[in-house]
């Protein structure tokens, strides 16, 4: 299966607006350089050099995991790991196109740059 189709297999289950919200994602992603989209299993994976998000599907939203060289305080996150001394993974919840807006593209320009 190609990857294209395998990333396009993770919606099968989602609204169309979460695939759009995907979209979105991955349009923004790359106004800051190439972004390799990597299939896995039970996500997809934005990766520059190394992974700097990652998407799960759901039905109605999917679940943004960024990479983060720091705690973001915002009500938007709704999960935060310290993932090491110098780490942290901050999950956000998007449910349409809109949800991507300058704020979340800050936090994944941010997370490119951790990547390169």
């Amino acid at each position: 299966m190609a990857a294209s189709s395998k990333v396009k297999a993770h919606f099968e289950q989602s609204s169309a607006e979460v695939a759009a919200t995907y979209e979105a994602i991955v349009k923004e992603a790359k106004r800051f350089g190439p972004v390799r989209e990597e299939p896995k299993k039970t996500s997809i994976h934005l990766a520059r050099r190394t992974a700097f998000a990652g998407v799960a599907a759901q039905r109605a939203a999917l679940i943004l995991t960024i990479k983060s060289d720091r705690d973001i305080k915002s009500t938007r996150v709704r999960r935060r790991e310290h993932a090491s001394a110098n780490r942290w993974h901050i999950e956000v919840r998007l449910a349409t196109p809109g949800d991507v807006d300058a704020q979340l593209s800050g936090w994944l320009q941010r997370a490119y740059s951790l990547a390169g």
